[in-house]
């Protein structure tokens, strides 16, 4: 099981992850605005892709060209490094 992160450790981990906000301990999200509700879909399914290869699944809020992607590890109550590995990732996509 991992272990759930602390308050520091996770504004450590987010100081190079411009964009993504804490939530205490309890998760971490990001919102991204995209061109155009299609540009939306495809990044939307290009992260559910990387989520379901690295078995750590993220809340997604979808509405029209922006996309919000909470995460939170729910066996460790909050987040994790499994959580800023996704994080890492999404950004990684984002870009291109």
């Amino acid at each position: 099981m991992v272990e759930k992160m602390t308050e520091q450790a996770i504004r450590e981990a987010l100081g190079v992850l411009p964009g993504w906000a804490a939530e205490g301990t309890a998760a971490i999200a990001k919102t991204f605005a995209l061109t155009d509700h299609v540009a939306a879909l495809g990044f939307v399914v290009r992260v559910a892709t990387a989520a379901e290869v690295m078995n750590h699944h993220p809340e997604v809020m979808w509405v029209y060209n922006r996309v919000t992607f909470r995460l939170s590890t729910h066996d460790a109550g909050g987040v994790t490094e499994r959580d800023v590995a996704l994080a890492r990732r999404i950004d990684e996509l984002a870009a291109g």
